[in-house]
C-alpha cells in the first residue's frame, strides 16, 4: 500500500493555508457610479444591484522554509495577526466600499481577491504569499496568485 506521507527536505518551502470567516455588506446601487466612474445598472449586476450582504470565506496561502528549531514554515499566530490587522478589522461587519484597503475597488469576488493580495503582499515577508481565495458561496470561489489581472 502506498504511503500517504510525503518527505519534506529542510530547504523545501511548505505552504500553509488558514481560513477566515468574514461578514461584510457589499452594496451595489442602480444608477450609481462604480469606483472607475462607470454607471452600474441592473444589466451589469442582475439581482446583485440591490444593497445586500455576504459572508465571505477568505483563504490565505503562504509558504516558507521550515525553521530548524521549531519545524514551522510559517508562524500561524503571526499570520493571523497580519490578516486581522490588514484585512479583517477593515471588512468584517463593515460596508466594503468604506474599507480603506478596498478604496477604488469594485467589490466583486475577483476584485476582493486582487485587493486582499495587494494589501497582504506588502505586509508579509517577501515571496511568502502564494494565493488568496475569496469564497462568496459554495459555488462562487475567486482565487488570485499575483501578477497582472
Amino acid at each position: 500500500m502506498p504511503s500517504a506521507v510525503s518527505v519534506i527536505n529542510a530547504t523545501d518551502t511548505v505552504p500553509a493555508t488558514p481560513a477566515y470567516d468574514t461578514e461584510e455588506d457589499a452594496s451595489y446601487f442602480y444608477d450609481d457610479l462604480n469606483p472607475y466612474g462607470q454607471w452600474i445598472s441592473v444589466a451589469d449586476y442582475g439581482p446583485c444591484w440591490r444593497p445586500h450582504g455576504h459572508n465571505y470565506y477568505l483563504e490565505v496561502t503562504v509558504a516558507g522554509v521550515p525553521d530548524r528549531t521549531t519545524g514551522m514554515a510559517v508562524d500561524l499566530a503571526d499570520l493571523d495577526r497580519t490578516v486581522g490587522r490588514c484585512i479583517l478589522e477593515h471588512v468584517d461587519h463593515h460596508q466594503l466600499e468604506q474599507a480603506p484597503p478596498l478604496a477604488g475597488v469594485i467589490t466583486t469576488g475577483e476584485g476582493l481577491a486582487r485587493a486582499f493580495w495587494s494589501t497582504l503582499a506588502t505586509a508579509l515577508p517577501p515571496a511568502g504569499l502564494r494565493r488568496v481565495v475569496v469564497q462568496e458561496t459554495a459555488k462562487n470561489r475567486f482565487e488570485y496568485r499575483g501578477g497582472e489581472a
